[in-house]
């Protein structure tokens, strides 16, 4: 077994410790004494230095293990690796485009693709990268070139900071429409069950480009009630979230007061 130094949550107390695993458990010594299965983990998360483990079978049981990010990223690998995720042997290229640009170092690593309750995880020689499945925006077969050859690839794209990155994932054409089909069934409470209207539609696109709201009014010739209603449809639909509140404000006798003393001209 291999030992790492950690602090393990218990009941909201860090506690110091040295955890033990193997490829088939992992062991929280005193004063919690557990012994967790890998095959019982269906998700992880981490949180700067935290890991949140999440087990299947028990109803909001989730471990919270601290520790430095060399041991952590050992942890991961563990758990990534005998989990009850779905996993596959593949190639990755992840980021391979940010905010629509081509970023310049991006190269296809060898790994594995871990599918969780509420993630999707890269596992490199040297790389961990997550993509949490509510910001998944699309998964689609396509084409890249590989080394010099048109080859068909699982694309993923996931907002990220605001701005949408794009993943590839490459294995062979006997298990690409597996992993396709796993990762649009894994996707799919994200996905819209009804259309929008084209009005609705029109204002999505123009929230999409980076438009702000007087300029979508603007741009429909539309007044504020109506693209707030509109805003109030798609929150509805988990499309969009508020993140400003525009206010609208009268002067109160206080404020006409001061306005009509300030404009007096001055006396002599």
């Amino acid at each position: 077994m291999k030992s790492l130094p950690a602090k393990i949550d218990n009941n909201g107390s860090w506690v110091a410790a040295n955890i033990q695993l193997d490829e088939k458990i992992i062991h929280l010594p005193e004063p919690m004494k557990v012994d967790i299965p890998l095959k019982s983990i269906d998700d992880l998360q981490q949180k700067k230095n935290i890991l949140e483990l999440s087990v299947k079978g028990k109803e909001g049981q989730i471990y919270r293990i601290a520790s430095v990010p060399k041991a952590l990223t050992i942890l991961k690998k563990v758990i990534l690796m005998g989990c009850s995720g779905y996993r596959l042997m593949a190639y990755f290229m992840s980021p391979a485009i940010r905010g629509g640009v081509m970023i310049k170092d991006a190269k296809w690593e060898k790994g594995a693709i871990v599918v969780l309750k509420s993630r999707i995880w890269f596992v490199g020689q040297d790389s961990q990268i997550c993509l949490p499945i509510m910001d998944v925006s699309a998964i689609e077969k396509t084409t890249r070139d590989v080394q010099g050859k048109k080859t068909e690839v699982v694309k993923i794209d996931h907002v990220e900071t605001g701005e949408v990155t794009t993943s590839y994932v490459l294995c062979p054409p006997t298990t690409l429409e597996v992993l396709f089909n796993y990762l649009t069934e894994a996707t799919k409470d994200i996905s819209m069950d009804q259309d929008l209207d084209p009005i609705s539609a029109q204002v999505a696109m123009l929230v999409y480009s980076g438009m702000d709201t007087h300029a979508i009014e603007n741009m429909l010739n539309s007044t504020n009630p109506e693209i707030e209603a509109i805003y109030d449809k798609m929150i509805e639909l988990g499309m969009v979230e508020v993140v400003l509140t525009r206010r609208e404000v009268k002067l109160t006798t206080k404020g006409v007061r001061f306005v009509t003393e300030a404009v007096k001209p001055p006396t002599n």
